[in-house]
């Protein structure tokens, strides 16, 4: 059975808003939903349906109705928060088509665009364009009768209809021909969707079998809010501070508010052999929220076998362990941290990501190895 979230994180985590919810409060989030489903209601004149649907979803929701394989490393639980056994918290809006599917056999409509936006829960690193609990939306338009690629092609040209846009082939479990969907933004491509023809075997799961077809798109919201109004760092659309949050009820460019200057520490740890930046990112995550830490990079990285002895005996690191040298990125929206907050911060932090028996402290000491450095 793979790991499982602790009470006091399941509750933290249901705890998050989801921007996407007018009844948490009006947000740009939700101005690009509305704005999407206008403009694809409009281009086939057909009935929309919204599944906003829960955020715990079965495994068989998030993953074996839409075709992933048994083996795929996404079900991995450092990928995926595994609420039970049979649970998880959805790692994708597409984890709500499922059931909107069955609604829809359920109740038939000839032609119909299912719309299911949300909150979304993910394990990855921290920069500024990521974040743990993004928001993204689901648009699929089933029909009784066949689309093809050229229905597809102008699902895409409704969504962005003005600016450069390519389609590059990807393979999707839930998808036939399926695409990632660029769009041209300050001289480089940056992905906006994934997209496809809908997965016959999909639809049947949920009781659409023949002379159903359909089109199926998944959209970054935070990452569209940003291209939109120009917002530089994803942190800014939680945020609280009035000059922020004032801009962020309407999809008006963004005007800074300050460039408070970032502080900056870098870290040599043991860590496991097999952690990744994605595991970094869910400690931080875990030890310091993210509403203090702007990111966390990866400078270095030495397996042990290359790690000189005098390394090896300074991290107290041992033959299944590597050495990765660090650089966490501090800086608070809303105000500069003095030497001493950092300190602090990067102790925790230290504390969090390394695995060796010798530690060295900015500014705390720990219950092993020196104070210092």
């Amino acid at each position: 059975m793979p790991a499982t979230l602790t009470p006091a994180q399941l509750a933290r985590d249901l705890a998050v808003r989801d921007l996407t919810d007018p009844a948490a409060g009006p947000h740009a989030v939700q101005f690009v939903v509305d704005q999407a489903v206008e403009a694809l209601a409009g281009l086939w004149s057909c009935a929309v349906r919204r599944h906003p649907g829960e955020r715990v979803v079965t495994v068989a929701d998030n993953y074996d109705h839409l075709g992933y394989d048994p083996a795929d490393v996404t079900r991995d639980a450092r990928y995926t928060r595994y609420v039970d056994a049979g649970h998880v918290l959805r790692s994708h809006s597409t984890a709500m088509i499922p059931a909107a599917l069955r609604a829809l056999a359920a109740n038939p409509a000839d032609d119909v665009l299912l719309v299911c936006p949300g909150l979304v829960y993910r394990r990855d690193s921290i920069d500024r364009l990521h974040s743990g609990t993004p928001h993204q939306l689901d648009l699929w338009r089933i029909v009784r009768g066949t689309v093809t690629r050229a229905d597809l092609e102008d699902m895409v040209a409704a969504l962005v209809p003005e600016g450069e846009r390519r389609l590059e082939p990807r393979r999707h479990p839930y998808t036939v021909d399926g695409a990632q969907l660029d769009v041209r933004h300050d001289g480089r491509w940056v992905e906006v969707a994934e997209c496809g023809l809908a997965s016959p075997a999909v639809l049947a799961r949920a009781g659409l079998g023949n002379g159903w077809s359909g089109l199926a798109l998944g959209m970054g919201l935070d990452r569209m809010v940003m291209l939109r109004k120009g917002i530089p760092d994803i942190r800014l659309l939680r945020s609280t501070e009035p000059a922020v949050a004032a801009q962020l009820t309407d999809l008006a460019p963004y005007r800074p508010v300050s460039a408070l200057p970032p502080v900056r520490r870098d870290l040599s740890i043991a860590v496991d052999a097999d952690d990744r930046a994605e595991d970094l990112g869910d400690r931080v995550r875990e030890a310091l929220g993210e509403d203090v830490v702007e990111s966390v990079e990866i400078l270095q990285e030495t397996p042990y076998a290359r790690l000189p002895a005098q390394a090896r005996a300074r991290l107290g690191a041992t033959p299944d362990q590597k050495n990765l040298l660090v650089r966490l990125v501090l800086r608070p929206l809303d105000r500069t941290l003095s030497d001493h907050e950092a300190n602090v911060l990067r102790d925790r932090a230290y504390a969090a990501l390394h695995r060796g028996n010798v530690h060295h402290w900015a500014g705390l000491t720990g219950p092993r190895g020196t104070a210092g450095a």
